[in-house]
């Protein structure tokens, strides 16, 4: 048996939630619905602008862990922070949610700040995220623990974390070591956006060392570049042993060689999809690992992206497993 069932390597942010009008967001120069990357200077004129707001510690990827160790998997996370406040904000929740976290901090003087992302949650449920990257833009080769992603059945990469001067680098190392040791790699898309800046280099990941992906039904037809859903859908199961691919109010469709799954939506109330694609993974990923059909870890997956939109901030508050015994999925 493996030390971990899943290894995350992601940016290792705080997010500062509030509530916006679309108003806002024009005003404000805001891009509805998108994660847009910001310097320290913007995050601090957002900060000032928008109303009262919670800090709550995020991260794409450590947010998919922190799902799975809700779930009692056994995980842990890469990705840098400073030793400074929202530092150790990050790392104690996600430490108190049973996952290890030994990443080296970056130190007090560094010249730049714990990343955290201004997330505007407007009336319909959608979040637009502006991120200041900080530190974690900083995760080198060195900050890969080998050891780690050896002694773990899946590593789980975050598309967003190629924003980084040798984040290219430090994935190459990750994989390798998994895949020495045995282990599967699995990559989310994170953003169509994300997909236009690194397309080349996602595609030759996906080719030759990705098991599975994770993407939204606009990442995946970005990356093939088509705006046909069902086109994109075929290509990337030609691709890859496992897609998994998320569609909002439309459930999730998985799809692994000649077979095809749906996994219907939760019928609920949006009221911040923060982090719905984060926790789809996590149940799903806790899912496979602890010897559940694909079928079953795309209904689990859809269960757990329901509880995180049904509240403010992308970490599950209710007890996922419950919400699965509750549907006969356990």
């Amino acid at each position: 048996m493996k030390d971990f069932h899943v290894v995350g390597i992601g940016n290792a942010m705080v997010d500062i939630l509030a509530e916006a009008s679309d108003g806002f967001l024009a005003d404000n120069g805001v891009g509805k619905g998108i994660m847009q990357l910001i310097d320290m200077d913007r995050a601090i004129e957002l900060y000032a602008a928008i109303g009262p707001a919670r800090e709550i510690s995020g991260g794409s990827a450590a947010n998919t862990i922190a799902g799975i160790a809700q779930l009692g998997g056994r995980t842990a996370y890469i990705g840098k922070v400073k030793d400074d406040q929202l530092g150790a904000i990050f790392a104690h929740d996600l430490r108190a949610q049973g996952a290890v976290y030994e990443t080296h901090l970056a130190p007090k003087a560094h010249a730049d700040e714990t990343g955290r992302c201004i997330v505007l949650v407007t009336p319909d449920g959608e979040r637009s995220m502006n991120t200041y990257l900080g530190v974690t833009e900083h995760l080198t080769p060195a900050d890969i623990d080998e050891d780690q992603i050896a002694g773990a059945e899946w590593i789980y990469l975050e598309g967003y974390r190629f924003d980084g001067p040798e984040s290219h680098e430090a994935f190459a190392k990750a994989i390798a070591a998994a895949k020495q040791s045995g282990g599967r790699v699995a990559l989310t898309l994170s953003d169509p956006f994300c997909v236009e800046r690194h397309r080349d280099a996602f595609r030759k990941m996906i080719a030759e060392d990705i098991d599975l992906l994770f993407a939204n039904r606009a990442e995946i037809c970005s990356m093939y570049q088509t705006e046909d859903y069902e086109a994109a859908l075929a290509k990337g199961a030609a691709d890859m042993e496992i897609l998994a691919c998320t569609d909002g109010e439309n459930g999730a469709h998985i799809l692994t060689g000649e077979a095809r799954w749906h996994a219907p939506a939760e019928a609920v109330e949006i009221v911040d999809a923060t982090g719905a694609g984060d926790l789809f993974a996590g149940a799903f990923l806790w899912a496979i690992t602890h010897g559940f059909t694909l079928e079953t870890a795309g209904r689990m997956g859809c269960v757990a992206a329901s509880e995180v939109i049904s509240h403010i901030g992308a970490r599950p508050e209710a007890d996922l497993r419950a919400m699965f015994r509750e549907r006969g999925l356990l």
